[in-house]
């Protein structure tokens, strides 16, 4: 007998590795809620699978997801990067990718780390659903959608609630694991 998880990643094991040690799990760290904010823009109209599957080859072509030095990006590594067959190469999410990495580091400098600014839209704690089927967890809620605004007046591009939403699963601010799962109770 297998162990249950969540019917959305069943059958593939680079997504069964991604939902048993990564997916819903509370991140609280500035680098890697900057990566998974730029992995989930570039899935916008994509599926999740496909990003996953470019992951390393982003971290290479995105300098490991240094905010830093995405920030400084010039229009010759802007070039590059839209040659890459490695990385998903869609111009606005590329450019989106360097002022993305210039408001998140201003929204450091207000709020003292991005992770501050983020989970105080959930108090600090992960939300609990208790979904018995992954099908029935919405793609947008009341908080996405504020979160999803307040970041696009802040200057992030490719942040619709979607997007926001599937942030906050990846980065546990949502548990959203199905509660037959065996990581429901875990994260």
């Amino acid at each position: 007998m297998g162990i249950n998880r969540c019917g959305w990643c069943e059958g593939d094991p680079l997504y069964e590795a991604y939902h048993d040690n990564e997916w819903g799990v509370p991140v609280k760290d500035d680098d890697t809620l900057f990566e998974f904010l730029i992995l989930e823009t570039f899935q916008a109209g994509l599926s999740w699978i496909t990003v996953l599957k470019k992951r390393e080859n982003f971290r290479l072509a995105f300098d490991n997801f240094d905010y830093r030095k995405i920030s400084r990006y010039e229009q010759n590594k802007i070039d590059e990067l839209l040659a890459n067959p490695g990385i998903i190469r869609n111009k606005l999410k590329v450019n989106a990718t360097v002022s993305n990495a210039q408001a998140f580091m201003k929204v450091q400098e207000e709020f003292g780390s991005f992770s501050e600014y983020l989970w105080a839209f959930v108090d600090g704690e992960p939300i609990r659903n208790k979904w018995e089927n992954y099908k029935d967890a919405p793609a947008t809620s009341p908080i996405s959608d504020a979160l999803s605004k307040d970041l696009k007046k802040r200057g992030f591009k490719f942040v619709g609630s979607t997007v926001v939403y599937a942030h906050m699963q990846a980065t546990g601010m949502v548990n959203d694991h199905e509660v037959s799962c065996f990581r429901y109770n875990e994260v």
